[in-house]
C-alpha cells in the first residue's frame, strides 16, 4: 500500500520537503536520514530519490526556479537599463516566490547556517546564480569584465536584501529590501552619508547620467 502511494499520491515533492523540514528541526539535521523523510510523508526512498539526490538536497530544490526568474527579470529589462539595474530588477523578480514561503525561509536560513556542508553548497548555488546573470548580461550587450563585475554585485545585493527580509517583519517583500540595498550601495559608492532607505518609501527614479534609463533606485 506504501509502495502504491510512493508512486501514484499527489504533491508528493511538497510533502517531502515539509516532511524533511519538520524532522530537520525536531532532530537535527544530521540525524535525520533519507528512510525517516519518506516515511514522515508517507512515500517510499524510491520515491524520494526521483527528486533529490540526498537530504541535502530537499533544502536546494528551487534554486533553477530562483535563476530562471532571476534571468527572466534582466532578460526583459528596458535594453536602456543600466546593466546593475536590470540585475535588480531581475533580483525584486523573485518576491512573490519567496513570500508565498517566508517562515520556511527563515527555518532554511537558520539549517544552513548551523551546517558547514549546506553553506558550502549554498555557495555554490549563488556562484552558479552569478554566471548564469553575468550570461544573461553579455547577451544584453554589457562588456565581458562588467558583466561578472555586475553580477558579483548583485549577489552582494541579493544577500544582504534576503538577509533584511528574512530577519524582518511581514510588512515588506524581498523586493523592498532589494531596492533599499541598491540605494545603500549607491550612497556608499557615492560617499554620501542618509539615513538607511530600508524605511523609506519605494520610488521609480530615472538612473543617474543616463537620460530615458529607467531605474528600480
Amino acid at each position: 500500500m506504501v509502495g502504491c502511494m510512493g508512486r501514484w499520491e499527489p504533491n508528493a515533492l511538497e510533502r517531502l520537503q515539509e516532511a524533511a523540514m519538520a524532522l530537520f528541526l525536531e532532530y537535527g539535521y544530521d540525524r535525520t536520514t533519507v528512510s525517516e523523510i519518506a516515511a514522515r510523508a508517507k512515500l517510499t526512498e524510491r520515491t524520494f530519490f526521483r527528486y533529490f539526490t540526498d537530504k541535502r538536497e530537499v533544502l536546494f530544490s528551487g534554486s533553477e526556479q530562483l535563476e530562471k526568474l532571476v534571468v527572466d527579470g534582466i532578460t526583459t529589462a528596458p535594453k536602456s537599463m543600466a546593466p546593475l539595474d536590470a540585475v535588480v530588477a531581475g533580483l525584486e523578480a523573485t518576491a512573490p516566490m519567496f513570500e508565498q514561503r517566508r517562515a520556511h525561509a527563515r527555518e532554511r536560513q537558520g539549517l544552513i547556517a548551523a551546517h558547514t556542508e549546506l553553506h558550502e553548497r549554498e555557495l555554490i548555488k549563488l556562484a552558479r546564480l552569478t554566471s548564469a546573470m553575468a550570461a544573461c548580461l553579455r547577451e544584453r550587450g554589457v562588456p565581458q569584465n562588467t558583466a561578472n563585475l555586475v553580477a558579483e554585485i548583485g549577489i552582494v545585493l541579493f544577500k544582504s536584501a534576503f538577509e533584511r527580509w528574512v530577519n524582518g517583519s511581514k510588512k515588506h517583500d524581498l523586493a523592498h529590501y532589494v531596492h533599499a540595498t541598491r540605494v545603500d550601495l549607491r550612497l556608499v559608492v557615492t560617499g554620501s552619508s542618509a539615513k538607511s532607505s530600508s524605511t523609506t518609501p519605494r520610488k521609480r527614479a530615472r538612473s543617474p547620467g543616463r537620460p530615458g534609463s529607467a531605474s528600480t533606485a
